[in-house]
C-alpha cells in the first residue's frame, strides 16, 4: 500500500469569500492621475475589498455600473506612518483597482 502525502496547504480547496457587489467596490478614487486615467485611457480607480479577487472586482463593477470590463489591475497599498501629538500609528492597509473598460463605455462620477 502506497501512502500519500498531503500537503501543509491547501490553496485550492479554501473557500472564497463571498461578498455582495457593494462590498467589494468601497469607493471610486477621484484623484488628479484618476481623472486623467479615466477621460485618456478610459481606466477607472477604485478602492476595493482587501480579499477580493480580480474577477470578484470585474463583476461587481458590471454589475454596479452597467459597463463591460477589459482588465483589472490591482494594488496592495501599504498604511502610512502618522503621529498625533505622542501618539504613533500608521494608517491602514487598502488595496487599490484599476479597471479598464470597453471602447464604448464610460463611468460618470459627477
Amino acid at each position: 500500500m502506497a501512502k500519500t502525502k498531503q500537503s501543509g496547504s491547501d490553496k485550492g480547496n479554501t473557500p472564497k469569500l463571498q461578498l455582495e457587489p457593494h462590498q467589494i467596490v468601497v469607493r471610486p478614487l477621484v484623484t488628479e492621475k484618476g481623472v486623467f486615467l479615466s477621460e485618456r485611457l478610459n481606466m477607472y480607480s477604485f478602492e476595493v475589498h482587501p480579499q477580493a479577487t480580480k474577477t470578484q472586482i470585474k463583476e461587481a463593477v458590471e454589475q454596479l455600473f452597467n459597463v463591460r470590463v477589459k482588465k483589472v489591475r490591482t494594488q496592495n497599498r501599504k498604511g502610512k506612518p502618522r503621529r498625533y501629538r505622542f501618539h504613533r500609528g500608521h494608517t491602514k492597509n487598502w488595496r487599490k483597482a484599476i479597471v479598464e473598460l470597453h471602447e464604448d463605455d464610460r463611468i460618470s462620477f459627477f
